[in-house]
């Protein structure tokens, strides 16, 4: 789902970079489980077990051209051992999921950084420290929630 997600990372957590550093997009973990899903249901479709909704036309796929190629593991995060986790870090996950904060050891110091810094809780919007907390602590928020009382809004603002 896309919006905001805090991920949990090790103290120094540096997310990867490309040569002109930008940040990488990276899934959220664990890829075994993405990947062996993914080959189960290869299995599936190439001895004629179709999902429901798979139409005619789709059948003639592949099942790579239907659902995408398998995942790589190079485009998931590391995963970190428990005892490692123990900073929250805020993801954006429009892409596969790229930083948009440092690491804090709590919700109340990532919130604060995110607030302070005019981090983007969708689009151009910003959300205020009790917006972000509740976001911290919930560990997620949709990109943006409409309404008809308040419209679009960002899903940080919207949630709390």
């Amino acid at each position: 789902m896309m919006g905001r997600e805090v991920r949990m990372v090790p103290k120094n957590w540096e997310h990867p970079k490309k040569d002109n550093g930008e940040y990488i997009p990276l899934f959220e973990g664990p890829f075994e489980l993405d990947a062996n899903e993914w080959d189960k249901e290869c299995i599936e479709w190439n001895s004629g077990n179709y999902p429901d909704y798979a139409s005619e036309e789709n059948k003639k796929l592949s099942y790579s051209e239907w659902n995408g190629e398998r995942p790589e593991k190079c485009d998931y995060m590391t995963s970190f051992k428990d005892e490692e986790k123990t900073h929250l870090m805020m993801y954006e996950t429009t892409t596969e999921g790229t930083p948009i904060s440092p690491a804090f050891k709590t919700p109340e110091e990532l919130a604060r950084w995110l607030a302070d810094n005019n981090a983007s809780a969708f689009g151009s919007s910003t959300a205020t420290y009790e917006q972000w907390l509740s976001t911290c602590k919930s560990g997620f928020a949709p990109s943006a929630v409409y309404t008809t009382e308040n419209g679009l809004q960002s899903g940080v603002e919207a949630l709390l």
